[in-house]
């Protein structure tokens, strides 16, 4: 397995640590309840280092990036970052990432999913026959985020840069804890606020870094998360996990990523997705909350009141904030209605539920 480079801090604290994506990662520290209820009300430190970071430079940057993204990345400008998805030939879709804009038309950095990181970049590069600049700065780049109402006012002191006033989906470049070239990107996978912040950890960087804001953040009781707690906040919200959500046979339509999905440009199986567009889907991804007791688990069938499958459930727990189970899945089009009552396949007892408008946290 892999280290990243809080890994020895993790186990000074304590965590629970188990492989993820190949790397030595904290599932959690005081609990999973505990951490979650720390992002939603106060403010917590992720270590996702684990994720993969491809910096793609030079004219014909932009257009490698236009062909195999399925948003359109001619619309962001330098400090914005856009959500996105790697489109592939079946439908499907390789990986979900983000795009920033370092230098409109010149520099981008793609952040791809921890998993996917060698599959994302040979995919990549497959289609870059205008020889783009492209370097994988994964191994060398640390990114925690630091997630929570408080969580930017915690830093703010620590930045040179303007943090608090960030607009989502944006970011600055500067001087952070004394360091040079951090990025604090508006981003996140929690739904609570916040930031992450990029840096490459060289001369010690991730030290000085992971004490300043554990100093700073001590008075405000801020609190190391685990990747158990990323998750159910990340379900709370209705994110997509790549793995469970969304992969290679589901299309960005049927996960109801339709709004990343731009035809107002050439991309990799447009016209596949463009004709599945006008046709309609024959299955969608719903969020739903139990109505009875049972906590729906990845893979568990999803039927109809008649015992007849229907779908199949790709995330699911014990929500925290909102003390009741929710889930994601994809049933046929006709059972994703709203309020539409459906039964999750536990153990062989069919247990109720509805389908919800995702996020489950408003």
């Amino acid at each position: 397995m892999k280290n990243t480079a809080f890994t020895e801090k993790h186990i000074a604290l304590g965590a629970k640590m188990a492989e993820f994506a190949g790397y030595n990662m904290p599932i959690s520290y005081s609990g999973i309840n505990d951490e979650h209820a720390a992002v939603r009300k106060n403010a917590g430190v992720f270590d996702v280092s684990h994720m993969g970071e491809f910096i793609l430079k030079g004219e014909h940057a932009l257009d490698l990036i236009q062909r195999v993204t399925s948003n359109d990345a001619s619309k962001i400008n330098d400090g914005q970052a856009q959500y996105s998805c790697l489109p592939n030939k079946d439908g499907g879709i390789v990986d979900d990432l983000i795009v920033y804009c370092i230098e409109k038309d010149k520099v981008y950095m793609l952040v791809v999913n921890a998993s996917n990181i060698e599959k994302d970049w040979n995919w990549i590069s497959s289609f870059n026959s205008k020889n783009v600049d492209m370097e994988n700065i994964s191994d060398k780049t640390c990114l925690l985020a630091i997630q929570g109402p408080n969580a930017c006012k915690i830093l703010q002191p620590l930045a040179e840069m303007d943090i608090m006033n960030l607009k989502y989906y944006t970011f600055v470049k500067g001087k952070f804890a004394g360091i040079d070239n951090v990025i604090i990107s508006a981003t996140g996978y929690t739904g609570s606020g916040g930031v992450e912040i990029y840096f490459e950890d060289a001369n010690g960087a991730a030290d000085k870094i992971w004490n300043a804001i554990f100093d700073a953040g001590a008075s405000f009781g801020i609190k190391p998360i685990g990747l158990g707690a990323r998750d159910t906040l990340r379900l709370e919200m209705g994110y997509c996990l790549y793995g469970n959500d969304i992969n290679d046979t589901t299309s960005p339509l049927e996960a109801g990523l339709g709004w990343i999905t731009k035809f107002t440009k050439d991309f990799t199986n447009r016209a596949f997705l463009e004709n599945q567009k006008a046709s309609g889907v024959s299955k969608k991804l719903v969020g739903f909350e139990m109505l009875e007791r049972g906590i729906p688990r990845h893979d568990y069938i999803i039927k109809d009141a008649s015992g007849n499958p229907i779908g199949t459930v790709t995330s699911g727990t014990q929500a925290p904030s909102l003390n009741k189970a929710v889930g994601l899945g994809y049933v046929a089009t006709e059972h994703a209605a709203i309020d539409s009552e459906i039964y999750i396949d536990i153990r062989n007892t069919l247990v109720k539920a509805k389908v919800v408008k995702a996020p489950f946290t408003l």
